[in-house]
């Protein structure tokens, strides 16, 4: 009898304890919430440009963003934000860059992560497993940042992209 009962409570304590649904970072950081802040995904909402990529305190180095092109190109680059269902697009325009374009998925949770999925054509969003997260920062009514850490030589180091509203 025991038994039996030391077997339940085992079982209990197992399947009563479910974990909360989290998404890991790429570099392998403390895992992240998944509910969304719906708020700051509504202020976002829209067209934006990029005009401004900077490293506070490191302006000599040379940054790869998100795998597709120099930090630079992305400046004059158009975004746009779909709140309600978390997709959009972005565009690279820059004239002496390659151009590129993609839809994208992308939201907020709530700890203020942006999380960003760049998605090739034809491709769904649950079968791409790379994504970016972001620090969202300076949020006005016309302008936000975007803010990444990335390793520089064993120090980590913030890249600023600076958004505003398209008119």
């Amino acid at each position: 009898m025991r038994k039996i009962i030391l077997i339940c409570i085992i079982a209990i304590s197992v399947f009563a304890c479910k974990s909360a649904s989290t998404a890991t970072t790429s570099n392998g950081a403390e895992p992240l919430s998944t509910k969304l802040d719906k708020s700051t995904q509504v202020a976002i909402k829209g067209n934006w440009v990029l005009t401004n990529v900077s490293y506070p305190g490191s302006e000599y180095i040379k940054v790869n963003s998100f795998d597709l092109a120099d930090s630079k190109c992305f400046i004059g680059s158009t975004w746009n934000f779909i709140s309600n269902n978390n997709k959009g697009s972005m565009a690279l325009t820059a004239s002496n860059c390659t151009g590129f374009s993609s839809p994208i998925m992308w939201s907020i949770n709530n700890q203020g992560m942006f999380v960003l999925k760049i998605l090739d054509a034809g491709i769904k969003a649950k079968k791409v497993r790379d994504g970016y997260l972001l620090k969202v920062g300076g949020l006005t009514d016309n302008s936000f940042q975007l803010i990444d850490n990335i390793n520089v030589g064993g120090q980590v180091k913030d890249v600023v992209y600076q958004f505003q509203r398209a008119n």
